[in-house]
């Protein structure tokens, strides 16, 4: 047979490699466009990951808050599951300036952000300038509870039923009920016995020129667990002389559920 010519086996070698080329180029734009299933060979129109299993589950990133807050430049609607508050959180901001949203469990959830309560003293004769530290009887009268699942008195005590992060507030009028020198109580919140936040300590009362009141204020705001306990603790800062709630009425809490 005649050996074929170099021009033939060029035109040749040519034709299959621009048809590899296309074949590829076929494969690639073929897999760039199309859908992945995974457990599954048929996806759904609207998906361009199906992931189908009855006997394993699918993980994402996880990652502490402060984990969680260190991501450079996170796109908005970017998910992850954060093994802090063991939530899958989302951030509903832009890359520069990101607002981190927890997805809460609808099955279980009772509460709506924004829900919140008020409670006032009813007690205006324990003494508040104690030189050990008590639990200050702020919640006398419940002036109103959007989702009493939600918070729930017990004696001096609120119990917190979801978790979640809350704002607080505490305001307390401080008058003298002895002729005895000074007084000098100061306040801060606990959660389940343990201090959390700033102490207020401004409530100096001295017997002189009718200088026998005076008030202490707290603006916290904390991340809490389900079945959380906050109380506010009160003790004496200095003079021991004894001091009480200044009227029915005077001095007030507030906490809202805020995410």
């Amino acid at each position: 047979m005649p050996e074929a010519q170099p021009s033939t086996l060029k035109r040749n070698y040519k034709m299959k490699h621009t048809r590899s080329l296309t074949i590829c180029f076929l494969f690639l734009s073929f897999f760039g466009i199309s859908q992945i299933g995974i457990g599954t060979e048929t996806v759904d129109n609207s998906a361009i990951l199906q992931v189908e299993s009855v006997s394993e589950g699918m993980l994402i990133p996880s990652m502490t808050t402060t984990q969680r807050n260190l991501i450079l430049l996170p796109a908005k609607g970017l998910f992850i599951y954060n093994n802090s508050t063991n939530t899958f959180d989302y951030n509903e901001g832009t890359p520069v300036i990101p607002s981190w949203i927890s997805v809460h469990d609808r099955s279980t959830r009772t509460s709506d952000l924004g829900q919140s309560a008020k409670y006032s003293n009813t007690n205006i004769t324990t003494d508040i300038n104690p030189a050990m530290v008590i639990d200050l009887p702020i919640f006398g009268n419940e002036e109103w509870n959007d989702n009493a699942s939600l918070f729930r008195v017990s004696g001096n005590r609120l119990q917190i039923n979801e978790s979640g992060r809350y704002k607080l507030n505490v305001n307390i009028s401080i008058a003298s009920s002895s002729n005895d020198g000074r007084k000098a109580p100061e306040i801060y919140f606990a959660v389940n016995g343990n201090r959390m936040g700033a102490y207020a300590s401004t409530g100096y009362i001295r017997l002189a020129n009718n200088h026998e009141q005076s008030s202490l204020h707290l603006n916290e705001i904390f991340t809490l667990n389900a079945n959380d306990i906050i109380t506010v603790k009160v003790i004496e800062s200095g003079a021991s002389n004894a001091a009480v709630l200044r009227s029915v009425g005077s001095s007030n809490l507030y906490i809202e559920k805020i995410n």
